[in-house]
């Protein structure tokens, strides 16, 4: 009989799912509003129906609660639904986890001294496994980190120009996605050998945005660093920033760490720039110059970055798009190939257009793909093979 497998992405108010019976999906969704106006959102791919309902405040209330009700909801959507076990995205694994790993209380306490690492995401993620670990005892739980594809870089990639002791403490670049970027590397093994093996560039443009140069299949280097803030603009994160800006904000200008977190996380990005919104489509669709100029700043930088990414590898095979805004947004991806001819990227815009898997031109000397990602299914392999 086929295992079934819970594959939680906690955040800070939300908690999105994903339930597996062996390979075969069954059920998607999202509890949202933790803590305000709590929701459970529910899509069934076995009779294609689609469920939203409110969460009473207690159901609501913090993660642990959440998930105990999410649980009533599984055994009423599938009739006494046994979970033998789950998986969960976790932001850090710090410099000691190198993939997946069973968690037991010292993985758990492990995690928890890396919460400064990440301090907007961690404590959350580690609250999900907490409260998953009570509403399912008998299931086994797997972490899956976002850190752990990054962990055999070169060290000139891996370090800043700090004093020695701080490297050794642990402040040196991490890079995310890599649960994204894993499962790109998966799908081009089995459908493109020979572009695996090769020199890639994997752009994940979504609300979060990073770019991972990649050799046989091997990551040698991220945009992201330290935190999940540096390099591309992001929705609401600010990408690339000179550290003496931070010093002027705490310095000049008073502001506590706080602020200037919520500033750098919350408030940048597309929506700081536009002074509007995040989501690319609106910004799109929007006749604001500030919109436009946001637009205009998100490309340039992707830009600039696919070609530091290029130099990292000494020269590039295939640029891949995925993620929610690399996968749907042919605009987008049309003006960060223009002019790219002198990497040899060339695409065709009816391909783009049609959002089909190879948008490259014919005389293209590079493969330019849109590959649709799937974290959930990394997880639910990782979470598999070490039940």
């Amino acid at each position: 009989m086929a295992s079934v497998i819970l594959v939680l992405n906690t955040g800070s108010s939300s908690i999105k799912f994903s339930l597996y019976d062996g390979t075969k999906i069954q059920l998607t969704g999202q509890i949202s509003g933790l803590g305000a106006v709590p929701t459970i959102d529910l899509k069934s791919h076995i009779s294609s129906t689609h469920m939203e309902r409110p969460l009473t405040p207690k159901e609501g209330q913090d993660h642990r609660a959440a998930i105990a009700a999410l649980l009533r909801v599984l055994e009423e959507e599938l009739d006494g639904c046994h979970v033998d076990a789950v998986g969960h995205r976790v932001v850090h694994g710090g410099t000691k986890y190198t993939g997946p790993v069973r968690i037991t209380d010292e993985v758990l306490n492990e995690l928890a001294r890396l919460e400064p690492l990440a301090p907007l995401h961690q404590p959350h993620n580690l609250a999900g496994i907490r409260a998953a670990r009570t509403a399912f005892p008998g299931a086994s739980q797997t972490a899956c980190f976002d850190t752990s594809f990054h962990r055999n870089h070169p060290w000139v990639n891996d370090t800043f120009a700090l004093p020695r002791n701080l490297y050794d403490e642990g402040v040196r670049r991490y890079g995310f996605h890599g649960l994204s970027y894993e499962y790109i590397c998966d799908y081009l093994k089995v459908s493109a050998p020979d572009v695996y093996a090769g020199k890639v560039i994997v752009a994940h443009l979504g609300n979060g945005a990073s770019m991972c140069a990649i050799r046989d299949g091997q990551s040698i280097g991220s945009t992201m660093g330290f935190t999940a803030l540096d390099g591309l603009p992001m929705g609401t994160r600010c990408g690339q920033l000179d550290p003496g800006a931070v010093l002027y904000l705490l310095t000049t200008k008073g502001m506590t760490a706080d602020e200037v977190s919520d500033l750098l996380y919350k408030e940048s990005g597309l929506k700081g720039l536009s002074g509007m919104t995040q989501d690319m489509r609106t910004l799109t669709l929007s006749d604001d110059p500030k919109a436009a100029q946001a637009i205009d700043y998100y490309v340039f930088r992707a830009r600039r970055e696919l070609g530091a990414m290029a130099a990292v590898l000494s020269g590039v095979d295939t640029f891949v798009f995925t993620g929610g805004i690399g996968e749907n947004a042919a605009g987008i991806r049309s003006r960060i190939c223009a002019s790219q001819h002198w990497l040899g990227m060339e695409i065709d815009e009816n391909k783009n257009i049609a959002n089909a898997v190879d948008i490259s031109t014919e005389t293209s000397r590079m493969n330019v793909l849109v590959i649709p990602t799937n974290e959930e299914e990394m997880i639910r392999r990782h979470t598999e093979n070490l039940m």
